[in-house]
């Protein structure tokens, strides 16, 4: 198997001798072989030549997931994207990329000409666009122009025996049966490997400030969040989040002087934010606050909330929540699970605006079990989600189907089976390997 691998992409492209280990450090596995096909008909060749031998494939992207995903167990191919990293076209309102190509280039090369890719994570230099598309990521501007598979028009996807699916195409509308992108958007490589994308672009915003804030507590976070216009991010960040940050990253500073509890990271396009900003002090939900003077002062402030994972990260383990709430209820979230674990240390940040919270706690591996379900639990109840924008892969399996109904799972492993009988596609993420065929779905 390896020399056909090397005879299809060449010695140097097929690594072997390897262990994969993801982001976090949790998942290893030492794959078969590591291979770096450079275009999409090469990454077809090995999908077909893994499966006319039943070998396990895992695709590969910036290996940036937090949920294991992109990491083997053993025995498998890995998919590495990394060479194919063309733009392929840009035009004014999309854009044609390849999988491989990072967050931060598609940005760089829409700004080139004058256009806006909003997407926007923490890891964007190193995190690509297929794994950005596979696990459907949010980010920080969500609130005003979507998710991953808001921002997508097109695929091209090789299936799991080795065909291509062209899906680039550049329609806005396009009502001619079902949305095959779809399918591949979010489920993580296990129903076959998105090779390439048609992105959506927009206008660069013209009047673009950035707002550092305190609030005496999440509900008056939510009010001041009422009150604004034209908001393209809107961050919660509680107190333990930012003096991680200011442990463990080198020149951060406080940007507030009286250290407050509770603190927003705003970005609109606006104005008038400033006269808003007086009104909701007025009425009690600022205390404090401060604008960016120069987009050198907006950077500062954005490296204080995109630095928290890696602050986090270096103080050591923590048990981590990627969760969604209805945005009305969020404030009644964060009291309940407040006081249902009181004497833990909690870590609270995350993208208030479209509910998206990221609520870690501190305590020992082995009270994972416990903490989670109290934790999801609760999140269940008030009619969220377990998992906002980080995917389900390995470490989630157990919660997806605790929580999800009987339908949705058996729709969810009908679409498996149907397009991966072989169950060779990133076996072991999202859903447990299906050995028998599903019962129908009626």
């Amino acid at each position: 198997m390896i020399e056909q691998l090397q005879t299809l992409l060449g010695p140097s492209h097929v690594l072997t001798d390897l262990t994969c280990t993801d982001w976090r450090g949790r998942y290893s596995g030492k794959p078969l072989a590591v291979v770096r096909p450079a275009n999409t008909e090469e990454v077809a060749a090995v999908v077909k030549l893994c499966a006319s031998n039943h070998i396990a494939i895992v695709p590969q992207g910036g290996n940036t997931g937090l949920c294991g995903g992109a990491t083997p167990s053993g025995g498998e191919v890995v998919v590495s994207l990394a060479r194919l990293n063309r733009i392929r076209r840009i035009h004014h309102d999309h854009c044609i990329v390849e999988a491989g190509c990072t967050l931060a280039a598609v940005k760089e090369a829409a700004a080139l000409q004058g256009r806006l890719f909003p997407l926007s994570l923490a890891a964007e230099g190193s995190a690509m666009i297929g794994g950005n598309l596979s696990t459907n990521a949010g980010g920080v501007q969500v609130l005003r122009y979507g998710n991953a598979r808001e921002l997508t028009l097109g695929l091209e996807v090789v299936l799991p025996d080795g065909r291509v699916w062209n899906g680039l195409r550049a329609l806005r509308k396009d009502n001619t049966g079902v949305d095959l992108k779809q399918l591949f958007i979010g489920a993580e490589g296990t129903l076959g490997i998105i090779t390439a994308a048609v992105l959506k672009l927009f206008p660069q915003p013209k009047n673009l400030v950035t707002a550092w804030v305190a609030v005496p507590n999440p509900a008056a976070a939510l009010a001041l969040l009422q009150r604004l216009s034209n908001v393209t991010a809107f961050e919660l960040i509680g107190r333990m989040a930012l003096d991680l940050v200011l442990k463990h990253v080198s020149a951060a500073r406080d940007p507030l002087l009286d250290s407050p509890l509770w603190q927003v990271l705003i970005e609109a396009d606006t104005t008038d934010l400033e006269e808003h900003l007086a009104a909701a002090m007025e009425a009690g939900e600022v205390t404090d606050a401060i604008l960016a003077q120069s987009t050198a002062q907006s950077r500062t402030l954005w490296n204080l909330r995109e630095s928290i994972p890696e602050a986090e990260r270096a103080e050591g383990f923590a048990i981590k929540h990627d969760i969604s709430i209805p945005l009305s209820r969020l404030p009644e979230f964060i009291a309940r699970a407040d006081t249902a674990l009181s004497g833990k240390t909690i870590i609270c940040f995350g993208h208030m605006g479209d509910g998206n919270l990221h609520y870690n706690v501190v305590t020992p591996l082995s009270h994972t079990d416990t903490i989670n379900r109290l934790v999801y639990d609760l999140v269940h109840e008030l009619g969220g989600s377990f998992s906002a924008e980080h995917g389900i892969g390995q470490l989630k399996r157990g919660e997806l189907l605790h929580y999800k109904s009987e339908v949705e799972i058996d729709l969810m492993r009908t679409l498996k089976h149907a397009i991966d009988p072989q169950g060779t596609m990133n076996p072991g993420k999202v859903l447990t390997r299906m050995v028998t065929k599903p019962t129908p779905v009626t």
